[in-house]
């Protein structure tokens, strides 16, 4: 749903202001950025259509990675560190209710209902390439809305310049959470401009089915251009901060995993070379494409930085 379309919501449909964010506060929110969605649509189709053929350029018509090796083959250390533990230690965690905690620099903070926020945008399929920092690949087709379209309805504040994300922290119910390789709960983070990117989406379904726990339940980051590890599943909470966020993985490893971690075969892995990959369910190796093969899209993102030094 269009941010204009959301200004029309009927008096009557609006549900009681309770423990969540209402729709009533979304239309408060959503009326902090009424004159920026006039002007859009004052001024034609030309945005809209680069859009529409951005989003065009980015879906990848390469056979998807079945759904069975989607959903039992991941990394979701908050279950276990074997591929098969998310889908094997993964049937008691629960997904609902669910909200998200918005904090930080932005005009409208609060605790969103899932259901409510994700009620307020359009859900549609992206097909994309996924690359591991592993050195292994899926496509996946997802269903989810885009983070800009968030992001303008929260209305970050001048000196916002990054974008904070956090996982859930349930040790009851994830049992990876009990042990030490990593320090939870995983956090990740965005540059604002990597954020607002008509690529980047919050998903909510997998093969136009709601996601899986293995898989991130009930939503979570896709950002195709980066290894996979950015991707940060099953989110409770994103803040608007002026500095770069630590990020668990960099925390770890900073010599291994960057802040960016862009897709980069010029640039290996410590302990492997990244210039190949090894496409689930296929038995040859593949070459490993700059940004993932999204490079004609995002590469003006990165214009002047040394994509070896900043990795």
């Amino acid at each position: 749903m269009s941010l204009y379309r959301l200004l029309k919501v009927p008096e009557d449909e609006i549900t009681p202001e309770e423990l969540y964010l209402s729709r009533r506060q979304f239309m408060r929110a959503a009326a902090a950025v009424t004159l920026g969605a006039a002007a859009s649509a004052a001024l034609g189709q030309g945005a809209a259509d680069a859009v529409d053929e951005l989003l065009g350029l980015g879906e990848t018509d390469e056979t998807p990675t079945p759904y069975e090796a989607v959903t039992t083959y991941n990394n979701f250390y908050e279950f276990g560190y074997d591929k098969a533990d998310p889908s094997r230690r993964s049937g008691d965690f629960v997904t609902e209710p669910w909200s998200v905690t918005v904090e930080g620099l932005v005009e409208n903070t609060g605790t969103f209902a899932l259901e409510e926020l994700v009620a307020r945008f359009e859900v549609e399929r992206r097909v994309y390439r996924m690359r591991c920092v592993e050195a292994w690949s899926m496509v996946i087709p997802w269903n989810g809305f885009m983070l800009r379209d968030l992001i303008t309805l929260l209305v970050p504040k001048p000196e916002a310049r990054f974008v904070t994300f956090e996982t859930v922290y349930r040790p009851e119910q994830m049992p990876g959470q009990r042990r030490d390789l990593l320090p939870f709960p995983y956090v990740e983070g965005l540059r604002l401009d990597e954020a607002m990117h008509p690529l980047t989406i919050l998903a909510t379904g997998i093969y136009d089915k709601p996601l899986t726990n293995a898989n991130g339940a009930p939503i979570r980051l896709v950002v195709p251009w980066k290894y996979g590890f950015k991707g940060i599943k099953s989110i409770v909470k994103i803040g608007f901060v002026a500095e770069r966020p630590p990020t668990t993985w960099n925390i770890v490893a900073p010599h291994e995993y960057g802040f960016y971690a862009n897709v980069n075969p010029a640039v290996d892995h410590p302990r492997w070379s990244q210039a190949t990959e090894r496409r689930i369910g296929e038995f040859r190796r593949r070459d490993t494409l700059p940004f993932n093969g999204y490079g004609e899209l995002v590469a003006d993102l990165y214009e002047g930085m040394d994509l070896v030094r900043e990795f």
